[in-house]
């Protein structure tokens, strides 16, 4: 079958790599180190793939921008402590592979800093399977859609010949934004039917059913 697109352009945190739990856990106990009011999972997670900045006013409503330096160094400290734990989703390496074998062009799109990403990709032995990345730090945050624009245009390509695949609504509404289609993951951070409200092309529940589709209709 041919290729219908040329560019696939992941998520990291939650789609490729297991970290949704660490993320909630540094945000809550960054908040206790402070003394502020502690979100509660969902909280956190809806805010999962924004940039962080964002990502914390927004799990912490009662944040004052002078509390702000102190909560991102909190979390930092927080989340580091656990990086080196963090695993790949089961199957990923290997699905990650099998589509730069097949010629893909991959390329990540992330919520995460460049720091961060870059340390990331390097523990997970994959990194050298991709083409191109993009952060929050470098671009504006999700679902502004700057992060996909700049890796087509790296790539001459057109906005049809994309496909995002990410599991936030933050990832579906960026790629909407920027006219590419989206490919929802339902094992992540946000839940199935906040996904499916903003039509991606599918929703798959495991790494394994995200295999599978890639190979038919990608």
């Amino acid at each position: 079958m041919a290729k219908r697109f040329d560019l696939l352009v992941f998520d990291w945190d939650g789609t490729l790599i297991d970290s949704t739990g660490a993320i909630v856990a540094a945000v809550q106990a960054a908040c206790r180190d402070l003394g502020l009011a502690e979100p509660g999972d969902a909280q956190v997670q809806q805010v999962i793939g924004l940039g962080l900045a964002d990502a914390l006013h927004h799990a912490v409503p009662s944040l004052g921008d002078d509390q702000l330096p102190q909560l991102l160094e909190r979390y930092r400290d927080h989340y580091l402590s656990r990086d080196h734990e963090l695993r790949l989703f089961d199957g990923v390496d290997a699905l990650i592979a099998e589509l730069h074998g097949a010629g893909f062009l991959l390329a990540v799109a992330t919520g995460k800093s460049r720091a961060g990403l870059d340390r990331s990709m390097l523990n997970s032995g994959i990194a050298r399977y991709f083409s191109a990345t993009r952060c929050a730090d470098e671009c504006f945050s999700k679902p502004h859609p700057q992060m996909l624009l700049e890796l087509i245009e790296a790539f001459s390509l057109r906005p049809q010949q994309a496909l995002m695949i990410g599991d936030t609504t933050h990832d579906l509404q960026m790629a909407a934004n920027a006219g590419v289609s989206a490919l929802a993951v339902a094992y992540g951070a946000h839940a199935p039917a906040a996904l499916d409200a903003l039509n991606p092309v599918a929703r798959m529940q495991t790494v394994a059913e995200l295999t599978q589709w890639l190979r038919r209709h990608a």
